[in-house]
């Protein structure tokens, strides 16, 4: 069973608990998740199973979309509800322009700073570590790209958004910003992953929908097989006489008629047998015009 599989991961666990909860349903050893959700937040969870899991890094680059609300007049040392209160502010009454205008603001490729409480490493160590002990570590702003960014609801203090981004978008760190943007302090009171790339929410399946399918031997919705998963990669089939060449992860030289730009800057290309099997992901070398194995799957 080598497949991936769209979660819809619940409120108040870790994204490593649910990914503990579809081993225990499928009864697999091996199992891993492509990029994590909050405890607080819920949603769009990609879980890899077996080989899948040597995949997960190709899907941490696929952008994604968020359903956030925001709470104006606090901000907490989390940037988000189970923080403790840091600030208040009294100015939470905007308009519907204002809170449009700050919106708006973020579109574009912008630069944000890391929160303290994240998984990133210094000196090998997360930095949440060093903020449950109250030390401070200074971070760099990282680039990131906000592709869109709609206004869905308000009902002061909340402000609910829809917002779709680049990797490593922190979208509590959005909030509190867009909070000092307006003027006021904010921090983020609720949020969903709705998508992964093409993977959607509407999609997937809750673990206890899961356990049901696996119980009635009824895996289809949100159940990706390798091939399937990685659809945005180009594919390129070889033919039965190079397939040991391939296992033996040996390159293979492109013939005139079969260079082709899309394989240009692609973070893989799907190698697959004559009969659609996924064989192994490759990448192009113009220089050499070669396709290098990465991951075979033999």
């Amino acid at each position: 069973m080598d497949i991936i599989i769209s979660l819809n991961k619940p409120r108040d666990i870790t994204s490593q608990d649910a990914v503990t909860k579809v081993k225990r349903i499928l009864n697999v050893k091996k199992a891993g998740h492509t990029g994590t959700l909050d405890p607080m937040a819920t949603g769009l969870l990609l879980v890899c199973i077996n080989k899948a899991t040597r995949l997960a890094s190709y899907f941490t680059d696929l952008d994604k979309e968020y359903r956030a609300v925001l709470k104006l007049g606090e901000s907490t040392d989390t940037q988000d509800a189970r923080g403790i209160e840091t600030a208040s502010s009294d100015k939470i009454d905007f308009d519907e322009n204002a809170i449009r205008e700050a919106l708006k603001a973020f579109e574009g490729r912008i630069l944000q700073q890391p929160p303290m409480f994240s998984a990133l490493k210094h000196k090998g160590k997360a930095l949440y570590k060093y903020a449950r002990q109250g030390i401070e570590i200074e971070r760099k702003p990282r680039e990131i790209t906000i592709y869109s960014i709609e206004l869905l609801r308000i009902n002061i203090p909340y402000v609910e958004f829809k917002v779709r981004c680049s990797k490593g978008t922190y979208i509590r760190t959005l909030s509190y910003d867009i909070g000092q943007k307006l003027g006021t302090e904010a921090h983020l009171s609720e949020l969903e992953r709705t998508s992964i790339g093409s993977f959607s929410l509407n999609e997937s399946l809750s673990p206890d929908e899961l356990m049901s399918a696996a119980e009635r031997a009824q895996l289809n919705k949100g159940i990706y097989t390798l091939n399937e998963a990685l659809y945005w990669m180009p594919e390129f089939i070889i033919k039965a006489d190079q397939i040991k060449a391939v296992i033996h992860g040996n390159p293979i030289t492109l013939k005139d008629s079969e260079l082709s730009e899309e394989y240009e800057n692609k973070t893989g290309i799907r190698i697959t047998t004559p009969d659609g099997d996924l064989l192994a992901i490759g990448s192009y070398l113009p220089p050499l015009n070669i396709i290098k194995m990465g991951i075979v799957f033999a």
